[in-house]
């Protein structure tokens, strides 16, 4: 894909970049789509939870095949579709038994290329295969964390993790984070690097595209007063003026760590701050 800067005709379109796309314009799959309804930053008692998020525009929730469970069936790439719930690009896969599912479209697949799920896959974009089954160095995607579960991690665009090394039931794999974690040689995985990686060039150009994608206007601490945040106050542009920077609460912001004592903290051999 390649992204074409717009012409500034107006002050909202100076500087603003779009994606250039070949992808299919259809209608997502009806039996595939499930109403989405936006929390806009608010918890199930209708509470506040995250400031600076709005409901944005409508969207219809695509339904993805994360698990990949549909083993040593082949199926053709029918369309590679946008869609608005995430950064990557989505998939529709016709089964030679009738069924259809939406995968995350990795770089390379093409419509009418042939993907599989199982042991008997081949080692190419879009098939899924246990780690154990994958030869080390490959780019992989769509990770499992816990057997069956489905893929937890690598699912953005862009993104590839690559395994490393094996050693007995569990596999070495480096994330896009350059942590280094154990995963079991059990877990599912999907070949190759998510595709759309150009999206994160995209020059947003005005704030109404930012509303748009449910975000608010995020004001900084340091301009407001000090009944609003603890960096805000003095005279001019006055720095933190405090040992650490604050959340608006009160509580460190940078430098601390908040991650709690967890049993998978075993699983992590090189953190990715440790680089």
């Amino acid at each position: 894909m390649a992204i074409r800067k717009l012409k500034a005709i107006t002050n909202g379109t100076r500087g603003m970049s779009r994606l250039v796309n070949e992808l299919d314009n259809v209608r997502p799959e009806k039996s595939l789509t499930a109403p989405l309804n936006s929390a806009y930053g608010r918890d199930n008692y209708g509470h506040r939870t995250c400031r600076d998020r709005q409901k944005g525009h409508k969207r219809l929730y695509r339904i993805i095949d994360f698990k990949r469970n549909k083993l040593d069936i082949p199926a053709r790439v029918q369309t590679i579709e946008y869609d608005p719930n995430r950064t990557a690009n989505i998939a529709l896969l016709f089964y030679v038994d009738g069924e259809k599912r939406y995968i995350l479209a990795p770089k390379g697949l093409k419509k009418g290329d042939m993907v599989m799920a199982g042991s008997q896959a081949e080692i190419k974009p879009g098939n899924a295969l246990k780690i154990k089954d994958m030869p080390v160095g490959v780019q992989i995607h769509n990770i499992e964390l816990q057997r069956g579960k489905g893929g937890q991690l690598v699912r953005s665009a862009g993104t590839a993790a690559r395994l490393v090394a094996k050693e007995g039931t569990y596999c070495h794999v480096e994330l896009p984070s350059g942590e280094l974690r154990l995963i079991h040689g059990e877990c599912m995985a999907t070949i190759g690097e998510v595709g759309n990686a150009e999206h994160s060039l995209v020059q947003i150009g005005k704030a109404g595209r930012n509303r748009h994608m449910g975000k608010r206007p995020h004001v900084r601490g340091s301009v407001m007063n000090p009944c609003d945040h603890p960096h805000g106050g003095g005279e001019g542009k006055a720095p933190v003026g405090r040992k650490a920077p604050l959340t608006p609460w009160g509580k460190p912001a940078m430098g601390v760590k908040t991650r709690g004592k967890k049993t998978t903290d075993k699983f992590i051999v090189r953190r990715r701050n440790d680089n």
